[in-house]
């Protein structure tokens, strides 16, 4: 799980640093837009909708704009009709990619990533070669400066139904996808309040170093700057150190 507990933590540094708040916005907005239309505009009773609104919320996104984003997905206003889709691929040393998009034109989305892909290195793969390579998973994440007694918290999850525990920074609680609302609330009664949603797990990694790692890092961050991309979620492990001399490089 390690590829994914640091590529999770990549992208949290990166988000913090992500000045494009309009970017993060546009994701957001498609989910919304989505869950509402897949499960109800109430989200008390849609655990998806309730999810992708905390995280909306988190990023300060107007209540009049999530508002509106819901409506357009229950039909009460016009709105683009946004397609969920999975593409698979490789990346640079046989990484594999399954990357989640959302998008109103399939065939713009896909002759986009196979641009991006072809020009770093990667190829897109056909449909199932790489799924089996991952396991869905909920994830809740909490700021470890919440918790003051890690295994008092790690005894709480499990009782409530976590499958693991990562101690890293954010804490990674893992998940069954069908509790993860239960496992979150629990959680939050307790005084653990944290941002929840649905990811892959690889259910082993390739290890990358030197030009493959930064290839690989690279094309996962372009990939995921494209509007249709929600998520990427890949199968690397990478040595921590090597990883902050990358994403140093990569920003600067």
């Amino acid at each position: 799980m390690s590829g994914h507990n640091k590529w999770a933590n990549i992208k949290h540094r990166k988000a913090a640093q992500d000045a494009k708040r309009s970017k993060i916005f546009t994701k957001l907005i498609r989910e919304i837009i989505v869950a509402a239309r897949e499960g109800g505009g109430d989200p008390e009773s849609n655990p998806r909708l309730r999810a992708v609104i905390e995280r909306a919320r988190a990023a300060n996104m107007p209540k009049d704009t999530i508002e509106k984003s819901i409506k357009k997905g229950t039909g009460e206003l016009e709105g683009v009709d946004y397609q969920e889709i999975i593409y698979e691929a490789y990346a640079p040393a046989g990484v594999a990619l399954y990357i989640y998009a959302m998008t109103d034109n399939k065939n713009r989305t896909a002759q986009e990533l196979r641009h991006l892909l072809s020009k770093h290195g990667g190829s897109l793969a056909e449909s199932g070669s790489v799924a089996w390579l991952f396991d869905r998973k909920g994830v809740i994440e909490i700021p470890k400066e919440k918790i003051a007694d890690f295994e008092e918290f790690a005894m709480l999850a499990i009782d409530a139904g976590a499958e693991d525990i990562i101690e890293d920074d954010p804490v990674q609680v893992l998940t069954t996808p069908d509790t993860l609302t239960s496992v979150k609330e629990t959680l939050a009664q307790n005084g653990y309040e944290g941002e929840a949603k649905i990811t892959f797990i690889p259910k082993n990694t390739v290890h990358i170093t030197g030009s493959d790692a930064e290839k690989v890092l690279k094309l996962i961050s372009i990939l995921e700057d494209n509007d249709d991309v929600q998520e990427v979620y890949a199968n690397f492990d990478i040595d921590d150190a090597e990883m902050e001399e990358i994403m140093a490089k990569l920003e600067g």
